[in-house]
């Protein structure tokens, strides 16, 4: 074994001078060897050596006082003769080379060193590190050495040993104690008697008795047995006392527990105060971290094995015992002194805590008769001491607690991270500069989620009461320290902080109250969210999502205000900033809100008052869609908003038709009813459904005025509703009846809806069919009876006052406006006798007005839904239309035109419509503004026209390029004709977009032609279309149109 490293060489020099004279001559004590007589007169050497090496060895550990007691110590415990000792001792012993300069020693030598070294932790250090059995006989020598002479020094020294005892940790060996206890555990010989005296008594506690107490806890107990006698002074009394009650502790009551925090820092407040204020104590002149550190390891004692039942009432006993020799006296000279010393301080608190242990025995323990008098008699005397001597421990200082903890924070020591709790909530010590200086230092142990809160609600409380200059500089230093800590936390623990903010100072955060965070904030802000808006990419989300963390934590309302408007504003941003808004759960914060009877979502509020109403462009309005869509769908991150809440947000107080936001509460509605529910029943069910319903169908019988509806009065576009159509199902669907099936409120609520409408136009009944059921049959007008074949177990007539006689097929064809399944039901039940030529004129004219009639109201996906009726009764020869107007055709030509014969016939029937709607009894029926969407609905029919005639003429397996330049030219006549019809102003373009596509059309079944005699086909055809463009009217159509019939002219002359 080599010696450790840090033995300073002034130890090898000095400690063989402790043992020689001022000849260099070791001493020599005789065959007894030392004994403590002669260490007045041994003694004074040693210690004049012990002071040199201190003064040339000024370690504040005390390293070499450890190495000095070791030496000695391994010279007592390897007494082994040279010729034995030489051969392992050189090469294993890292304490021989000075052991082999200094003269045989016994254990005085050893106790008197330790003494004058005063280093009674030292000797336990060493002492605990040896085998048991040599722990054992090293206690039995300390023991019968204090017991031999006894002087108040060996009475100090003995229990300085047993309360360092107590105090001991494991696991904190340094290299001296582990390469002693190698040493003595390698080579220590078997305990044997010293000094040819006979072994003291052994006492309990050795390996072959039954569990307790270990041997240096019992041995204690015989040695104040022995030495009772000899202690006088109160001090040492009180000294004793505590040590033994500290010790009887451990076997009582119902286990250890730590004090509460503030009672563990009164606790250790109150020690160092008493040290500091007593010149006699070894630790008045250390410095306040070496108290605290002190009074940390008196507090903390080691967790002691219970006793035997003999052990502890033998201590008992002695407890017993001692108090009613000393404890009258005791009394009066804790009454009688001005100041309380350690000793007594940890007398009283410790006989406190062993009353209430005492308590607790008596209780829960089977006990004899004499085990019950001890009890009792202690339990009284320890009361009776208490109640006269307690009263002095109300003076004990406390003011040093948070010197203490920042001791405690500074020097991390044991409950360091309870003590930093208190720290960072206690208000009376906040912000000197001794705490500000602290945290400011010890900032990483401040980081942690709790902390952090409660940093800034001191921080909040100090800021609204303090607003001098001074303060506002310690302000900022401590909100540094505070954003320094946060910004080290996780983001779920930065998301826990979020969440106390809030609800703690609600969205405004801390710059509600500090004004310290005020002050730059918005220049933060700007510049923070200028570098996030240029970096939209994955690898720039998590330096996004920091950035924001500490802004968020400032001011969270500020925060999303900002990502809310730049979500909107800047074109593609508003997914990344929907996925940095989305890291930060917390932000799903409810607030109350004084104007509202519910809670508010902080997100969906910054919406409103951010972005909501002042949207000024539709791309805008849809990165608003997609922004919010984000938040309730926000893939793996959990959603920041819920459907419910972005519906009683921003769409049930918007349902009505006057709201400026009316459409785009509509898309909102229709995006979240998309979004599948997290629990069993539907949230929707949460936003009243019912009279959703209710507005839905009122803003759909709006639209039966739409085109009478004053201008200046607000109402949504009739391409809106399509949109209520589709939500209006959706609804449907989800409150149906088989959602709630067998419901009292359900059925109510279902009868309340159906009364709501009744009052409505009939057709909007016909949409709620899905969620009628069973329970309410159609509602329609009589008339529609007299065209139909309507089951009465289904349908029943109602009086209409508009749908008088002959108003039957108008009815059908709103019916067939609907939905497909009813618009196949009226097909099914339709009633015409195709064999009276009479009656199907009648149908066909009749069919035509309702057609106008119904026409100017379709939205677009109506009007789709009727076409494809039109197409029917066409092929089914119900309805009768001519394949086009004589003046279109010049000849007859030898072409089979059956394939296209619909095709033709509905263009003719669009033409008929316009007719009817542009003569002058109609004159006046629709408004200009409605002429562009008939015009547009028209428009969209044709293009579908000319898919289907190409699909047409690709399906046939004849050549029919030239019956589809027939089809193209009547068209496009047609479209013409209706040009011609129509009031000047506002619906050319879309003619222009579709006459343009039939003559592309043409074209390419134009060149298609190969026939012999197709070039002069196509030069009379072009003539003849030239010459019917040349009669229309508006400039700009008719000359882009003859530029267009000019340069197919021009290609067909190649």
């Amino acid at each position: 074994m080599i010696l450790p490293n840090h033995v300073n060489t002034a130890v090898l020099v000095f400690i063989p001078r402790c043992f020689s004279n001022s000849q260099g001559e070791m001493f020599t004590w005789g065959a007894c060897g030392l004994r403590k007589a002669d260490w007045p007169r041994a003694g004074v050497p040693i210690t004049d050596a012990l002071r040199e090496i201190g003064e040339r060895c000024p370690s504040p550990l005390g390293l070499w006082k450890k190495d000095a007691v070791a030496i000695v110590w391994a010279k007592i415990l390897l007494p082994a003769p040279p010729a034995a000792s030489l051969e392992w001792g050189w090469r294993d012993d890292g304490f021989f080379s000075v052991g082999a300069m200094i003269p045989d020693v016994n254990h005085t030598a050893l106790f008197e060193l330790v003494k004058a070294l005063a280093v009674p932790r030292l000797l336990v250090q060493l002492l605990l590190a040896l085998p048991p059995a040599v722990c054992r006989q090293q206690l039995e020598k300390l023991v019968e050495y204090i017991s031999s002479e006894t002087s108040p020094s060996d009475i100090s020294f003995f229990l300085d040993v047993w309360w360092e005892l107590m105090k001991h940790r494991e696991g904190q060996e340094d290299a001296t104690v582990s390469a002693f206890s190698a040493l003595i555990h390698q080579h220590g010989a078997e305990p044997s008697l010293e000094d040819g005296r006979q072994p003291p008594k052994r006492f309990k506690g050795h390996p072959g008795n039954p569990p307790g107490l270990p041997i240096w806890a019992a041995a204690p107990q015989e040695g104040l047995k022995q030495i009772r006698g000899s202690i006088a002074q109160p001090r040492l009394r009180c000294y004793a006392l505590a040590n033994l009650a500290e010790l009887l502790c451990a076997g009582l009551g119902p286990g250890h527990s730590p004090l509460p925090i503030t009672d563990h820092l009164a606790k250790l407040s109150a020690v160092v105060s008493l040290w500091s204020s007593d010149t006699h104590s070894q630790f008045h002149p250390c410095e306040l971290g070496e108290k605290v550190r002190e009074a940390e390891r008196s507090m903390n004692l080691l967790s002691l094995p219970r006793p035997s039942r003999e052990e502890l009432f033998g201590g008992l006993q002695l407890l017993c015992s001692l108090l009613q020799a000393w404890g009258e006296e005791l009394q009066d000279t804790l009454r009688g002194s001005e100041e309380l010393c350690f000793e007594s301080y940890r007398l009283l608190d410790t006989l406190a805590s062993l009353g209430k242990n005492l308590d607790f025995l008596l209780e829960t323990r089977d006990l004899g008769d004499g085990e019950t008098w001890v009890l009792l008699e202690l339990t009284q005397l320890t009361k009776d001491f208490l109640r006269d001597t307690s009263a002095v421990l109300k003076n004990l200082d406390t003011s040093l607690v948070s010197s203490v903890a920042m001791a405690i924070i500074a020097h991390r020591l044991d409950r360091h991270v309870d003590t930093c709790s208190v720290f960072a909530s206690e208000k009376t010590w906040a912000f000197s500069k001794a705490w500000v200086e602290c945290l400011v230092k010890n900032k990483a142990l401040f980081q942690n989620p709790e902390l952090v809160l409660k940093l800034l609600e001191t921080l909040v409380d100090f800021a609204m009461s303090h607003h001098d200059e001074e303060a506002q500089e310690l302000q900022v230093q401590v909100t540094k320290a505070i954003v320094e800590c946060y910004t080290e936390l996780s983001l779920s623990d930065k998301n826990k902080v979020i969440s106390g903010v809030l609800a703690s100072w609600g969205g405004q955060g801390l710059s509600q109250n500090v004004q310290v965070v005020r002050e730059g904030f918005q220049e933060d802000l700007n510049v923070t969210f200028n570098q996030i808006t240029k970096s939209v990419s994955d690898e720039g989300l998590s330096r996004a999502v920091a950035s924001m963390a500490k802004l968020t934590l400032l001011s969270p309302e500020a925060t999303v205000k900002q990502v809310c408007h730049l979500a909107v504003v800047n074109l593609g941003a508003h997914q990344f900033l929907a996925q940095i808004l989305c890291s930060f759960p917390a932000l799903s914060f409810l607030e109350s809100r004084e104007d509202a009877g519910r809670p508010c979502s902080l997100v969906l509020r910054c919406l409103e008052e951010a972005v909501w109403g002042k949207l000024s462009t539709a791309r805008e309005e849809e990165q608003f869609l997609q922004f919010l869509s984000f938040l309730m769908q926000p893939g793996s991150a959990t959603p920041l908003v819920s459907p419910a809440e972005v519906s009683k947000a921003f769409v049930l107080p918007y349902l009505k038709s006057d709201s400026p936001q009316i459409e785009l509460s509509l898309q909102i509605l229709s995006k979240v009813l998309g979004i599948p529910s997290c629990s069993e029943e539907h949230w929707i069910k949460s936003c009243h459904p019912f009279p959703l319903l209710l507005s839905l169908c009122k803003l759909l019988d709006g639209y039966t005025k739409y085109w009478h509806q004053p201008r200046e009065q607000p109402f949504p576009s009739l391409e809106t509703k399509d949109l209520i159509l589709s939500i209006l199902c959706q609804l449907c669907e989800l409150v149906g009846p088989e959602t709630v099936p067998s419901s009292e409120l359900w059925v109510q609520s279902l009868a309340w809806l159906h009364r709501k409408v009744a009052s409505l136009d009939w057709t909007v009944g016909l949409r709620l069919k899905k969620l009628y059921g069973d329970y309410f049959k159609h509602e329609v007008p009589a008339t529609l009876f007299e065209i139909c074949r309507l089951p009465e177990a289904e349908w029943t007539a109602r009086r209409r006052p508009a749908y008088g006689p002959g108003s039957g097929l108008l009815a059908w064809m709103e019916c067939c406006c609907v939905s497909p399944a009813l618009r196949d039901t009226m097909l099914a039940l339709l009633a015409v006798n195709v064999g009276d030529p009479q009656e199907v004129n009648l149908f066909s004219k009749g069919f035509l007005v309702a057609l106008v009639q119904v026409l100017p109201w379709c939205s677009q996906a109506e009007w789709k839904r009727l076409v494809p009726v039109v197409e029917q009764l066409l092929q089914r020869q119900v309805l009768h239309v001519p394949y086009t107007l004589e003046y279109y055709v010049q000849h007859v030509p030898l072409l089979n035109l059956r394939p296209f014969a619909c095709h033709l016939q509905l263009s003719v029937l669009f033409l008929r419509g316009f007719q009817l709607l542009c003569s002058s009894s109609c004159s006046t029926w629709l408004p200009p503004e409605a002429w562009l969407h008939v015009v547009q609905l028209y428009c969209t029919s044709l293009t579908d026209l000319l898919a289907s005639i190409k699909a047409t003429a690709g399906a046939s397996s004849q050549p029919c390029v030239q019956e589809v330049s027939f089809t193209c030219i009547q068209v496009f006549c047609h479209l013409l004709h209706v040009a011609a019809m129509l009031p000047a102003g506002g619906c050319e373009e879309p003619l222009l977009v579709v006459a343009l596509e039939v003559l592309s059309q043409y074209e390419v079944s134009s060149r298609a032609d190969t026939s012999p005699c197709a070039a002069l086909r196509r030069a009379n055809e072009g003539h003849f279309l030239e010459s019917i463009t040349d009669n229309v009217g508006h400039e700009e159509l008719r000359s882009t149109l003859l530029q267009k019939l000019s340069k197919l002219g021009a290609h067909s002359e190649h």
